[in-house]
């Protein structure tokens, strides 16, 4: 899911973040055999149509879309608890970042920066 573009969003990382939380508890709920992972980043990206004009496909290239990928893929450990980059709380509103406390500082897959990983406080 992509927040902010093509419409900008008021609070896109806040967004992505409440919408991570609800994700992963319905899916817990609903789906509980998916071992999904959810993963939030957030920065500039380019998004735009690409392709040929008889096949535009809409898509967003940048850092944050790998980084959300990597996350994504870490969270599968346990798929009940999204997880966040610090860049992505950080650009949050503190009425969605007070749900989130920091987990680790972690080297994702085929990056050399480490990146602080937060996930949802637990009840």
């Amino acid at each position: 899911a992509i927040f902010g573009a093509p419409i900008t969003v008021p609070d896109a990382a806040g967004s992505a973040l409440a919408a991570a939380r609800e994700i992963a508890a319905e899916l817990a709920v609903k789906v509980p055999e998916l071992q999904a992972g959810v993963g939030v980043a957030y920065g500039p990206a380019v998004a735009g149509n690409v392709g040929a004009i008889e096949r535009f496909e809409y898509t967003v290239i940048g850092d944050p879309v790998n980084e959300g990928a990597r996350l994504s893929e870490a969270a599968k450990v346990d798929p009940s608890r999204p997880m966040a980059s610090g860049r992505a709380i950080a650009a949050a509103t503190s009425e969605e970042s007070r749900f989130w406390e920091r987990l680790d500082t972690i080297t994702l897959r085929g990056r050399t920066d480490a990146t602080e990983v937060y996930g949802p406080r637990r009840a």
